[in-house]
C-alpha cells in the first residue's frame, strides 16, 4: 500500500526534538522515509539519545547542541546540518515553553512584569522561529522545495491568562508563518502551523500529577483525554509530506477540542 506521507529520503531539521514532540516528530519522520534527520536540542545528551533511536530505525540522525534564540549560534547549526547532509528540506520549529529556563508557568500581573520577565518567551517563541527559517530558508528557495512546520500552542490562538506574554509569543510566530507562506509558495514552500493544547510531554506531565486538578481541567476538553506526542506528530508529518503540497499559510489546532471555531 502506498504510504502517502512518505518523506521520500529528505532531510529534516527538527528544533527541541529531545523529548516530548519533538522526540516523537523524529521518530515518526524515520518511519516514514526521511532520508536524514537533525536532532536539536539545548541538552546535548538528550538529543545524541533521539538521534540514537532515529539510527536504530536505520535513518541517518545528526545530534546538534544549541540554543534557538542565539542567531549566530544558529547559523553555526545550519552551516553544520549542511556540511554533513547537504541541504535542509524540512524544519520543524518545535522548541518552545521557555526554552533553557523551563516551561512556562502563570506568572504575576503583566502590570507588574518588568521587561526582562518577557525575554525568556520572546527569545525562544518567536525570535527562535524567525532565526531558524532565516537559516534554513535559502537553501529551500534555491533547491525550489521546502516545508516548515512551527509548533505553537492553543494560548496563541485564544489567549491566556497570566501567559500573555507567551500567548503573545506563539501568535506572533503564527503570523509570521503566514506571511513567509506568501513570500515563498512561488518556490514550493509551505509554511504551516499547528497549535497543541495540554500535551503529555515530560514537562506537561508533571503540572498533571495532581490529579484533581487535571480532572478539572479536562472538562474543558471535548475529547476527555489530554495530548500525547503522536497526536501532534501526525499532524507535522502530513504538513512536512507532500500529501499537503497544497496547503500552506494555515493553523492546524491538535487540541481535542479545547477551542472550537476560533
Amino acid at each position: 500500500m502506498t504510504d502517502i506521507v512518505d518523506l521520500k529520503g529528505r532531510t529534516a531539521f527538527i528544533t527541541g526534538a529531545g523529548r516530548g514532540v519533538g522526540r516523537q516528530v523524529a521518530l515518526h519522520f524515520a518511519e516514514h522515509g526521511a532520508g536524514a534527520i537533525v536532532v536539536n536540542d539545548f541538552n546535548l545528551e538528550r538529543a545524541e539519545a533521539v538521534a540514537a533511536e532515529v539510527e536504530a530505525l536505520g535513518v541517518t540522525a545528526l545530534a546538534l547542541q544549541g540554543d534557538v534564540s542565539d542567531y549566530d549560534g544558529v547559523a553555526g547549526l545550519f552551516a553544520q546540518a549542511s556540511d554533513a547532509l547537504g541541504g535542509i528540506d524540512i524544519l520543524v520549529n518545535n522548541a518552545g515553553n521557555a526554552g533553557p529556563s523551563g516551561g512556562p508557568g502563570f506568572d504575576p500581573p503583566f502590570w507588574t512584569q518588568d521587561r526582562s520577565d518577557w525575554d525568556k518567551y520572546l527569545q525562544v517563541n518567536l525570535y527562535g522561529v524567525l532565526n531558524c527559517t532565516r537559516h534554513a530558508l535559502p537553501g529551500m528557495v534555491e533547491r525550489g522545495y521546502g516545508r516548515i512546520v512551527t509548533v505553537i500552542s492553543d494560548a496563541g490562538r485564544v489567549g491566556e491568562p497570566a501567559l500573555e506574554i507567551y500567548s503573545g509569543a506563539k501568535a506572533g510566530a503564527a503570523g509570521f508563518m503566514r506571511g513567509i507562506a506568501r513570500s515563498v509558495g512561488r518556490y514550493n514552500i509551505t509554511a504551516n502551523n499547528i497549535a497543541i493544547a495540554a500535551t503529555r510531554t515530560p514537562f506537561v506531565a508533571e503540572a498533571l500529577a495532581d490529579e484533581e486538578a487535571a480532572k478539572q481541567q479536562l472538562k474543558r476538553y471535548v475529547i476527555r483525554r489530554f495530548g500525547e506526542p503522536e497526536d501532534a506528530a501526525n499532524m507535522i508529518l502530513f504538513l512536512s509530506s507532500d500529501a499537503a503540497s497544497w496547503v500552506t499559510g494555515q493553523t492546524y489546532p491538535v487540541n481535542g477540542g479545547y477551542s472550537l471555531n476560533q
